[in-house]
């Protein structure tokens, strides 16, 4: 038989893996009587472990949740799940990056010395293609998915872009429906019951109000789910799941230097050194910029809004260009300047 530290771990062991376990099985399991299965769970109990027993023809006992955290234990593989999720969330924009590193610190400091090496030689660095500014305050996500969770009405105040976060405008009513992060940041996706439609607000700038309102029967998200609705929020295509301009050119490039920078755009070789590329994006500007980003000729093939998106660009940079010469020739006129 197993001393009663090791069975004891074992035990809480076997109650975590799976949520009611027979009193007669968890005996069997780890040989020892039912009487000394109900003598180690008092033990546990004890520690701070709050298991329940249940009644009927197969009674036995259930880990149940308690008014604070007991330790818990972790298997190898969930030890590590935990490390790396821990280190990862240091880029979510939640407010929760020191809580984070203090649990971790935490984790590292009881794991085996062979689990803190694996940990130790994987060093998350995280590029975000946008920083969130400002972070979101953890207890506004928990008030906001409390409230998708329950289906309740959600009344918040919504500081303006650009405006001043102390005199928010009126009070927002909307039925939310899902949290999502989208380029580093995170957004709530709500139907807006004052405006009587789809609306995606930036996490950092709601301020909920209590208490909830009524309960709601969730609409259906327009899209075919979350992820394409706020893919097509973004784009601004409307719910047709295109980028609302898109255009078609000629690139003097071989079609494996264009493709991998296109992600959702077409590519076709022409030749060893020329490539034709269908891609879209949010404004005919915008499109003429994204082609113009690669150092090769270009040929607009149509339409015609893309020619004079790249008209316009040209213009502008033209006169940046001449403006920049301008004011180096006052600086060599005027060197004390």
């Amino acid at each position: 038989m197993q001393k009663t530290s090791a069975r004891l771990l074992s035990l809480l062991s076997m109650l975590q893996a799976r949520r009611d376990w027979p009193g007669a099985l968890l005996a069997e399991r780890l040989g020892i009587s039912p009487r000394t299965v109900r003598r180690d769970v008092d033990r546990l109990r004890e520690l701070g472990y709050p298991i329940v027993a249940t009644k009927g023809p197969d009674g036995g006992y259930r880990l149940d949740a308690g008014t604070r955290l007991p330790p818990l234990l972790f298997d190898d593989e969930q030890a590590v799940a935990l490390a790396i999720a821990l280190q990862s969330a240091t880029t979510t924009g939640a407010g929760i990056e020191e809580a984070a590193a203090r649990a971790l610190t935490t984790v590292r400091q009881v794991m085996p010395a062979r689990l803190r090496h694996r940990i130790d030689a994987l060093q998350i660095t995280a590029v975000e293609r946008y920083a969130p500014d400002p972070p979101v305050d953890s207890g506004v996500l928990v008030s906001v998915g409390a409230a998708v969770q329950a289906g309740e009405v959600l009344r918040f105040d919504y500081a303006s872009p650009g405006g001043d976060g102390d005199a928010p405008g009126p009070p927002r009513r909307v039925e939310p429906h899902h949290l999502v992060t989208w380029g580093g940041r995170w957004y709530l996706v709500a139907w807006d019951l004052d405006r009587e439609d789809w609306r995606t607000f930036r996490a950092d700038r709601i301020a909920p109000r209590v208490p909830a309102g009524p309960r709601f029967t969730p609409r259906e998200l327009p899209g075919g789910g979350v992820a394409a609705f706020v893919a097509d929020r973004f784009r601004g295509s409307g719910g047709s799941g295109e980028w609302p301009c898109r255009g078609e050119v000629i690139l003097g490039l071989p079609a494996a230097a264009v493709s991998p920078y296109l992600h959702d755009g077409v590519v076709e070789a022409l030749g060893p050194d020329r490539c034709r590329a269908i891609l879209g994006s949010w404004s005919w500007v915008g499109l003429a910029a994204s082609v113009g980003r690669f150092d090769a000729d270009i040929e607009v093939v149509g339409p015609a809004a893309l020619k004079d998106a790249f008209a316009h660009l040209a213009r502008r940079y033209a006169d940046a260009a001449s403006s920049q010469v301008a004011s180096a020739d006052d600086t060599i006129r005027h060197p004390d300047a």
